[in-house]
């Protein structure tokens, strides 16, 4: 009879230790994060970006490089990581320019820029305020120099 008891209680501890794993193992996988809205404004940036290059405003084109590369850290800094992945952040890429590029098309794409950042201060969490507020002060005082 004692070896009776002991299998059993062995075999209700196996069952209360395995239980979780078989709940694990049913999971779903929680849903993907929905997108950054600052994805966007890099996106805006780097074609601006191209836009300035091509119409030959070098300076417009680093202030606008350095908007994206800002914009993209913070949208790294706040994607989740999956434990244990290997996958780097993503970093900014440069965009082809639109043909016909020109200082007079630089500057309805950076007022479209500022009016993008300036949109989302409203809705952004309290810590990336400043940095959208930077961003469309930036656009704002790159139209002035443009026109």
């Amino acid at each position: 009879m004692i070896g009776r008891t002991a299998f059993s209680r062995r075999g209700v501890l196996l069952a209360a230790a395995t239980a979780p794993l078989a709940v694990a193992c049913t999971t779903p996988p929680p849903p993907p994060p929905p997108p950054d809205p600052l994805s966007e404004l890099v996106k805006t940036a780097l074609s601006d970006a191209a836009l300035a290059t091509a119409a030959g405003a070098p300076e417009t084109a680093a202030a606008r490089s350095e908007h994206a590369a800002r914009l993209q850290a913070e949208v790294d800094r706040a994607t989740p990581r999956v434990p244990g992945s290997s996958v780097p952040p993503a970093t900014p890429t440069s965009v082809a320019p639109p043909p016909g590029a020109s200082r007079e098309a630089l500057v309805p794409a950076l007022q479209a820029a500022q009016k993008q950042a300036g949109d989302l201060v409203a809705s952004a969490q309290p810590y990336r305020v400043g940095l959208l507020a930077s961003v469309a002060a930036g656009c704002a005082s790159l139209v002035e120099a443009l026109s």
